[in-house]
C-alpha cells in the first residue's frame, strides 16, 4: 500500500491473519500524523490476528517518529493484536530507547483543564484541600514516629547538620526577631498609654505589655519569622533535591528521607524557637520600658517591678509550650511541601509559599486551641 513520498508502507498477508508491515522511507515529524492515521485505519480493516512490522528500510527516523510506532504497539496491544518490531537497525534501537513509555500514559505535570461553574469549583476546592490535610496528617504521623525513634537511638541524627540548621534557623534570626518584637512592644505601650493616660493609670502600661508579649505575641511573632525565614528555607532544600532526584537517591541506598532529611531541622527548630521566643519577650518588654520611660515619667525600676508582678513562671511555661509546638508545625510543614515537590523549579517555589501560608494557618489555628485550652484548664 503507497503512501506520501516519504515513506512506503507494503503489506504482507492475508485479512484476518498473520500480517507483516514493510517500512522503507522516512517516518519523521512532518507525515507522522498521516503514517499514524493509515496504520490504525490498517488495524481496523484488516484485523490481523499478529502484526509484525519490519524496519530494516527505514532511512530516517526521528523522535517523533518513534513515538508514533511506539503508539502503533500500544494500539495494536489496546485490540489484542500480537505486535513484534523485527530488522530494527541500531540507530532505531537507540531512537526509540529515548522514549520514556511511561510518558505516554503519565498526567500531565501542569493540569490543561478549565474550571466550570462556581459549585464545581467549590466542590474541588474543597476535595483539594481535605486531601492536602489528610497528607499533611500521615506525614506528621511519620515524623512523630521518626522523632521517637531518634530519641531512642541518639547516634542516628546527624548532630552535624542539626547544629548547623540551629545557626541559620536561630542565631542567624536574632536581628530580625529582636527588631520586630522591639518595635511591636515600643507600639502597644504607645498606643495603649492613650487609653490609660485618661484615668491616671499609665503604671499599668507596664503589665500589659508583659503579659502580652509574654503570654501571646512573643510566640506567635517568633513563629511567623520561623515560618518566613526557615519554614520556606526547609521546603526549597527538600524540594531542589526531589527535583534533583537526590530523594530518590537516599530511598535507593537505603536511607529513610524523613529521618535523614526531615529529623535535623525539626529538633533544630524544637530547640531555637523557645530561646527566640525568650529573647522576643525581652525585646518586646524593652519597647514597652522605652515608651514608659521617655513619655510616661515611669522609672525603670518601677517598670521592672510592674511587668515582674504580672509575669508568672507558669506564664512561661505556657510560653515555652506553644513555641515547641510552634516549632514541630513549621519544620514539620516545611518539610512536608518539600517531599511534595514535583516538576521544575515552578514547583519549587509553588512548594514554598504553600509552606509558609499553611505553616503560619496552623500556627494561628494552634494558638486559639491553646487559648482555650489554657483558659479552662
Amino acid at each position: 500500500m503507497d503512501s506520501q513520498k516519504s515513506y512506503i508502507i507494503h503489506v504482507q498477508g492475508a485479512k484476518g491473519g498473520e500480517i507483516s508491515l514493510s517500512l522503507s522511507g522516512r517516518i519523521e515529524t512532518e507525515n507522522l500524523n498521516d503514517f499514524l492515521s493509515k496504520a490504525e485505519s490498517l488495524l481496523i480493516e484488516q484485523t490481523p490476528g499478529k502484526l509484525t512490522v519490519d524496519l530494516s528500510k527505514i532511512k530516517y527516523l526521528d523522535s517523533a517518529g518513534a513515538l508514533g510506532l511506539l503508539q502503533l504497539e500500544d494500539r495494536a496491544k489496546a485490540r489484542s493484536i500480537p505486535f513484534q518490531f523485527v530488522n530494527v537497525t541500531e540507530e532505531g534501537k537507540r531512537i526509540m530507547g529515548l522514549i520514556d513509555r511511561k510518558a505516554l500514559t503519565m498526567k500531565p505535570l501542569v493540569s490543561d483543564k478549565r474550571y466550570g461553574n462556581m459549585i464545581e469549583q467549590v466542590g474541588e476546592s474543597s476535595v483539594r484541600i481535605f486531601n492536602d490535610f489528610v497528607s499533611i496528617i500521615t506525614f506528621l504521623g511519620d515524623l512523630l514516629i521518626a522523632l521517637a525513634y531518634s530519641f531512642r537511638h541518639p547516634r542516628s541524627i546527624r548532630w552535624e547538620d542539626l547544629l548547623g540548621y540551629m545557626k541559620r534557623a536561630g542565631v542567624e534570626g536574632l536581628p530580625i526577631v529582636g527588631l520586630i518584637n522591639f518595635l511591636l512592644g515600643l507600639i502597644i505601650a504607645f498606643m495603649s498609654s492613650l487609653q490609660l493616660k485618661q484615668f491616671g493609670a499609665n503604671i499599668y502600661v507596664a503589665s500589659l505589655v508583659g503579659v502580652a508579649m509574654v503570654s501571646e505575641l512573643g510566640p506567635i511573632m517568633t513563629a511567623i519569622i520561623v515560618a518566613g525565614r526557615s519554614g520556606s528555607a526547609f521546603a526549597a532544600e527538600i524540594g531542589t533535591m526531589q527535583v534533583n532526584e537526590e530523594v530518590d537517591a537516599l530511598v535507593s541506598l537505603g536511607f529513610d528521607p524523613t529521618r535523614f532529611l526531615a529529623i535535623p531541622k525539626v529538633l533544630a527548630a524544637m530547640v531555637v524557637v523557645p530561646v527566640l521566643t525568650l529573647y522576643a519577650d525581652f525585646f518586646g518588654i524593652l519597647g514597652g520600658m522605652v515608651v514608659g520611660v521617655l513619655g510616661l515619667d515611669l522609672t525603670v525600676y518601677t517598670y521592672i517591678q510592674e511587668t515582674m508582678k504580672v509575669i508568672s513562671v507558669t506564664e512561661i511555661v505556657k510560653s515555652f509550650i506553644k513555641s515547641v509546638v510552634f516549632a514541630v508545625l513549621i519544620a514539620g510543614i516545611g518539610c512536608q511541601r518539600g517531599f511534595q515537590v514535583r516538576g521544575g523549579a515552578e514547583a519549587v517555589g509553588t512548594s514554598t509559599t504553600s509552606a509558609v501560608v499553611a505553616a503560619t494557618f496552623l500556627v494561628i489555628v494552634a494558638d486559639s486551641a491553646f487559648a482555650i485550652l489554657f483558659t479552662y484548664i
